[in-house]
């Protein structure tokens, strides 16, 4: 829907113009002359970008100098993705001017108000124009277009009454009236933003529902992989469109199968929003996923990402389970593969994505536990450890241990641990390799669930003195008392602390009388405020 010409601001020549000519007498014309030029010098500093924008309000310069508009791209591969993302950028900077509005209006700095809703208006005006150039928008969308582009018709008018007086009873009133405006603004505008996002994806969806191209399928593909990037609303937005259900139809079929991989990572992405797992629930998702996992004949890449998506439909952190009463029935061929390819992987972005789908498995249901024991887990897992290859990064030994700790509450861990000669207190000498903070971050969890799997798996004489032997509790006490070791983490502490008193209940003498005053006869928590308190030593 194009702009109305008429609802254009006058630029400052035209409206000098008009002063000039309404004016009869010299002197008036005169008056009137100096007024119009002084209040546009007055307003030009704040007005500058509108200015602009009033100007080329219909004739954007596009990103790739395309005469037609910033919407409208040459036709190829990237058109979707160029709309999409012109779109969000330009919805940002819509949003950024409406956020500035409410804080200018708080501190009821008349003047920029007036200018930040000018300049409000006329973003809103040109996207409105550009994107209904470029599409057909729906009838309901338009409907919402014309009802938005009246509000912020509205809203500046209603501001530009607040620049001609200093009633402050008037202003306060204003000020109240102009926040409901200015709110029903931001919601109709994000609402609208919505629509054409979901306009946008829909026909992402069609390209992958219609087409028999591989390559036209790949690129819809990664323009709605793109999209999941940009923050949980548009996963929303991707799910309710149906996306979930197309990817899982092209997982479906054996001519697609070079774009499984790419399709599951899209999936694993849009199900990090209740709204992409329940999608994914209603086309028996869980079991195409066994199906590929199980596969011999899937590439591994394609089981790799399916192990992704079994990760994220599984994490912890989603508030519904619902989805998990089709998982369990799957649960004993998934865990099975999962586990295998841990053994197989090529790299250690392969293992990452297998051992974070087992460790998040282990969470919820004891029976993958008991699975994971009678597939000999530990031993794969703890040796796993030892190739650079497979577990080369602290995040991948956070998944191991995870699963460690989770298993460590069967007792028939505790043999299986012992074959293993000591690489779980390898894990507590884990250290950072740079200074990322996610990095250090891991290492931490690291070694908490290294010394919570000890403290469990120390309830068994035979570990516990096994562990001993190994010199785990000279490692744990400089755990408890060296802040920098444990990378000032409090959970490490308690953790180590926790193990320490574990080995000290089986075995008293392995720990020296110092320690023992300090960090296992006193109450945990003055023990706890002891180490967290020290400061390290450096004589």
């Amino acid at each position: 829907m194009a702009t109305p010409q008429s609802s254009r601001m006058a630029t400052p020549q035209s409206s000098r113009h008009s002063s000039s000519v309404s004016s009869s007498p010299m002197s008036r014309m005169h008056s009137l002359q100096v007024d119009s030029v002084q209040r546009w010098m007055e307003d030009l500093r704040h007005m500058t970008e509108v200015e602009c924008m009033c100007v080329l309000q219909a004739k954007p310069i596009g990103v790739e100098e395309d005469t037609q508009g910033e919407l409208i791209v040459a036709t190829g591969d990237h058109v979707a993705r160029n709309n999409l993302q012109t779109l969000l950028r330009r919805a940002l900077v819509v949003s950024t001017e409406l956020g500035k509005m409410f804080q200018r209006l708080e501190k009821g700095r008349w003047q920029r108000v007036h200018s930040t809703a000018v300049r409000a208006n006329c973003h809103v005006r040109s996207l409105v124009h550009e994107y209904s150039t470029a599409r057909n928008t729906p009838a309901e969308m338009q409907k919402y277009e014309k009802s938005l582009l009246e509000k912020c018709m509205e809203l500046t008018t209603i501001t530009e009454r607040c620049l001609h007086t200093e009633d402050e009873f008037f202003l306060k009133s204003m000020r109240e009236a102009i926040h409901e405006i200015l709110t029903d603004v931001s919601d109709s505008f994000s609402h609208m933003i919505d629509m054409a996002l979901a306009n946008e994806i829909q026909i992402l969806i069609r390209q992958i529902e219609s087409s028999d191209s591989v390559y036209t399928i790949g690129s819809a593909i990664s323009n709605l992989l793109s999209l999941t990037q940009d923050g949980p609303q548009l996963c929303r937005i991707i799910a309710k469109e149906g996306a979930v259900v197309a990817l899982f139809k092209i997982c479906r079929q054996d001519c697609f199968s070079d774009l499984y991989a790419h399709a599951l990572r899209t999936v694993a992405s849009i199900c990090c929003v209740e709204e992409g797992i329940n999608q994914l629930e209603k086309v028996d998702g869980i079991l195409c996923l066994a199906d590929i996992l199980t596969d011999g004949n899937s590439a591994e890449a394609a089981r790799a990402e399916a192990a992704a998506v079994v990760a994220q439909i599984t994490s912890p952190h989603h508030t519904s389970t619902q989805h998990l009463g089709s998982f369990l029935e799957s649960m004993q061929d998934i865990v099975t593969a999962l586990i295998k390819l841990c053994e197989s992987a090529s790299c250690g972005e392969v293992f990452l994505l297998a051992s974070a789908a087992l460790a998040n498995i282990t969470f919820f249901d004891s029976m993958a536990c008991e699975i994971l024991l009678q597939l000999n887990a530990i031993h794969i897992l703890l040796q796993s450890c030892k190739d650079r290859q497979r577990v080369d990064t602290p995040y991948s030994k956070d998944q191991v241990v995870t699963i460690l700790a989770n298993l460590s509450v069967l007792e028939q861990s505790s043999s299986e641990v012992l074959q293993e000669k000591g690489i779980l207190l390898q894990l507590l000498g884990e250290k950072p390799s740079s200074s990322s903070p996610s990095e250090g971050a891991a290492c931490e969890r690291v070694q908490q669930k290294a010394a919570v799997t000890l403290a469990r798996l120390s309830r068994d004489p035979d570990v516990a003195q096994t562990a001993i032997q190994l010199q785990a509790v000279p490692r744990l006490i400089e755990l408890c008392r060296s802040p920098a070791e444990r990378n000032n983490s409090d959970s490490v502490l308690v953790a180590c602390l926790a193990a320490l008193r574990r080995l000290a209940a089986g075995c008293p003498d392995s720990i020296e009388a110092a320690d023992h005053q300090q960090l296992i006869k006193p109450r945990l928590v003055d023990s706890f405020l002891l180490c967290s308190n020290m400061e390290e030593s450096f004589v």
